[in-house]
């Protein structure tokens, strides 16, 4: 049998080659996108260019201001300690309801993660991450814990090139990531949390390995 296959429009073809590009890392913080010149470079129409660029403003991915061309947000080094910040109470939850099972999307998703050609563009370990990532949090079976870690994925995605410069060996992000799913599919909820929390405990200038960090809201430890 044959299916057929869905239309790619050229919007949809050029939102997807920007995203590539911004969540590759090719595309850096600040820089501005302008439609004509994004016109030019690939061939379109400054409506689709418009258009395309709307949709990754929606995303979150970009951000556009009156009078100026849309560019890609910076995400600042207090930016991504506020993120974990607060995903590790929305993930520490996903932990207690999860623990003790594998959650087979989240499985896959490290799969693929793993078998990413050396020279694969990082915007496909940033998406296989989110995978796995949202995978947990959907196995929990709580529409409001989807909707309020939803609200966190673009920053995390663009979170997620800054990464890059941490996991220049992809090994060992597919490696952290087998521990976190082995933890907490051995349970019990306590040591589930706690691989969380050392999951989302991290440097950001180049050294990988985990670490407890300072609650930058009451100057208290996270445990």
């Amino acid at each position: 049998m044959t299916l057929p296959l869905r239309p790619v429009s050229a919007v949809g073809a050029l939102a997807d080659a920007l995203r590539r590009r911004v969540l590759s890392g090719e595309i850096e913080p600040g820089t501005a996108l302008p439609e004509q010149e994004l016109a030019a470079t690939y061939g379109v129409a400054r409506p689709t260019v418009r258009e395309a660029l709307a949709v990754l403003v929606h995303e979150g991915l970009l951000r556009r201001e009156r009078n100026r061309s849309a560019y890609v947000p910076e995400v600042t080094i207090a930016d991504l300690d506020d993120l974990m910040y607060v995903r590790r109470p929305l993930e520490g939850l996903m932990a207690t309801a999860v623990a003790g099972r594998r959650v087979p999307e989240a499985e896959a998703a490290l799969v693929r993660m793993d078998a990413l050609p050396a020279d694969a563009p990082w915007s496909e370990s940033v998406a296989e991450h989110m995978a796995l990532h949202q995978a947990l949090i959907e196995a929990v079976g709580s529409p409001r814990l989807e909707r309020l870690y939803g609200a966190l994925a673009a920053e995390t995605r663009l979170g997620l090139v800054r990464l890059r410069e941490v996991y220049e060996d992809r090994d060992v992000l597919v490696h952290e990531h087998r521990e976190l799913l082995d933890a907490i599919a051995d349970g019990p909820a306590d040591a589930a949390r706690a691989a969380v929390v050392a999951h989302l405990s991290h440097t950001w200038g180049g050294d990988a390995s985990p670490r407890v960090e300072t609650d930058p809201h009451n100057e208290t430890d996270l445990p």
